[in-house]
């Protein structure tokens, strides 16, 4: 609903502005279910899904036939096939990691969480989760239409989003790498604000990694120029430029800014939080952070021990490092609360994309790192911004408001968890109620998979209202004491979002 091309050509193409975020105003949105295309059958399973999906759950065959030669996927009787290709490594991203590994370490535990930028249908963000790394692969609603619809019904870990105006949803310094394969986002343009950008995202000894235009691109050695002598600015080391592939190293230390540099390329004030991200205007400066050392890549324990240890940034937090311990342990029991007594399938075929609503500092992603799935963990954009320290775990996520819709396709996750639904849509302020827990429900409804679970959380007055909700949008209930050893009054809402199809009436 906010990436909608009729309300979106309307809008400035300055810097891509158009292509943002803009979303329906209250009350305009139409309240409504959204059926699954005829022939929809429960997708392929995590991991074929990697190599096969059904074409009927997404008839969409364009991308297959422009980018077929590209290896990006083709048609092959009732599956849609990818083979592993994009367009710059049309020989499979198998093969062009392979590349990589000769000057990044991927195999070594130090690198953990990843950005592709411009993704496709996120081969590259793919063949790497067998390497323990987790990239999250974005690209906006384009002409290549359903791109990130294809990742996610694959099981990749995926996000409809545009480099534009405004600073992209993620906490300063979290990435251990960022990747763009023939991105096309122009980095030095806009006195360098994408680049910039991506140094906001990209943590201290972290990788910049270009392959396609500009890099040693006939026609563009100008614009190549300017990106060698603004890395070089902000004190990247270039480490290799091998064919059409450039790969920078992020310094350790604090910025070499401000220096004589042609980009006018100075440090932020110290007002500037580098955290805020959402709706926030994209600047023309270079963020001051703070812990730099502490979270570098290299200082920060390798995965998986990283998972589990606080990091710098949680023990800055007041109480922190407590409040850290505490979260773990609680959703450690929760989980298997959930796997044993309340029947929720997490750790089968059944559950493959996960999103936590509410995720504080990534518990309960953390309690399920060893199952077959991935968590997109959203920090509400109210809240205090504690993602940076899910990032700091080896985790990904995004910050977001609950009151507008989530950037993803229908039918994109297996299970949707909720702790505290009510604060999702209250003033944490105030605690004056923001929106309604009708249209939070429809939208949950809208990303999930037909046969997929939603576990809400909250007080018994809540829950009844959820219940009413969850029936009126055809979800099958089952409500459940929390916890025996919780000592709580909160109820567990456990829905399935029944599979049903067009037309519901006969005759």
């Amino acid at each position: 609903p906010c990436e909608d091309p009729r309300r979106s050509s309307r809008l400035s193409r300055e810097m891509n502005y158009y292509r943002e975020r803009h979303c329906p105003a209250r009350g305009e949105a139409p309240a409504c279910l959204v059926p699954p295309p005829p022939g929809y059958r429960v997708p392929v399973p995590w991991p074929e899904s990697l190599h096969k999906i059904w074409h009927d759950n997404m008839p969409y065959g364009k991308i297959a036939e422009r980018k077929g030669h590209q290896g990006w996927m083709k048609q092959e009787g009732s599956y849609f096939l990818f083979p592993g290709g994009g367009t710059m490594f049309p020989d499979g991203a198998e093969q062009y990691i392979e590349k990589l590994t000769k000057y990044v370490p991927l195999r070594s535990g130090l690198l953990r969480t990843g950005l592709d930028m411009g993704c496709g249908v996120a081969s590259f963000g793919g063949f790497l989760l067998k390497e323990n790394i987790t990239a999250l692969s974005f690209a906006p609603r384009d002409s290549h239409k359903s791109q990130i619809q294809f990742a996610l019904e694959r099981g990749i870990p995926a996000f409809l989003l545009m480099l534009g105006t405004r600073r992209l949803p993620f906490p300063a310094q979290s990435f251990d790498f960022v990747h763009c394969s023939r991105c096309l986002i122009p980095f030095t343009a806009y006195n360098g604000s994408y680049l910039i950008e991506v140094d906001r995202l990209l943590r201290p000894g972290g990788y910049l990694i270009i392959s396609g235009p500009p890099v040693q691109w006939k026609k563009q050695e100008k614009e190549w120029g300017e990106l060698q002598a603004m890395a070089e600015s902000l004190c990247y080391k270039l480490i290799t430029v091998d064919g059409n592939t450039a790969i920078w190293k992020k310094p350790n230390q604090a910025s070499c800014l401000p220096n004589q540099n042609e980009f006018g390329l100075d440090l932020c004030s110290t007002d500037d939080d580098p955290d805020e991200a959402w709706y926030f205007k994209l600047k023309k400066c270079i963020s001051k952070v703070s812990l730099l050392e502490e979270i570098a890549v290299g200082s920060i324990d390798k995965w998986p021990n990283r998972l589990s240890k606080p990091s710098a940034r949680a023990s800055f937090m007041d109480d922190g490092v407590n409040l850290f311990e505490a979260d773990t342990q609680k959703w450690v029991k929760r989980v298997s609360y959930y796997k044993r007594s309340l029947g929720v399938k997490l750790g089968t075929a059944l559950i493959r994309n996960v999103m936590d609503m509410n995720a504080f500092f990534g518990g309960f992603a953390a309690a399920v790192a060893s199952d077959p799935v991935w968590v997109m963990n959203v920090v509400p954009a109210k809240n205090p911004l504690t993602l940076g320290v899910i990032y700091d775990r080896g985790l990904i996520g995004v910050y977001h408001d609950w009151c507008e819709p989530f950037s993803t396709y229908p039918r994109t996750y297996d299970l949707i968890h909720a702790d505290g639904i009510n604060s999702l849509i209250s003033d944490p302020k105030s605690g004056k109620i923001r929106c309604d827990l009708f249209d939070v429900m429809l939208e949950m409804d809208r990303i999930l998979r037909p046969e997929g679970t939603a576990v809400i959380r909250d007080s018994p007055d809540v829950i009844n209202k959820a219940v009413q909700v969850a029936r009126s949008i055809r979800w099958t209930t089952q409500v459940h004491d929390s916890e025996p050893e919780s000592g709580s009054a909160e109820k567990i809402l456990i829905a399935t979002k029944t599979f049903w199809k067009l037309p519901l009436t006969s005759g």
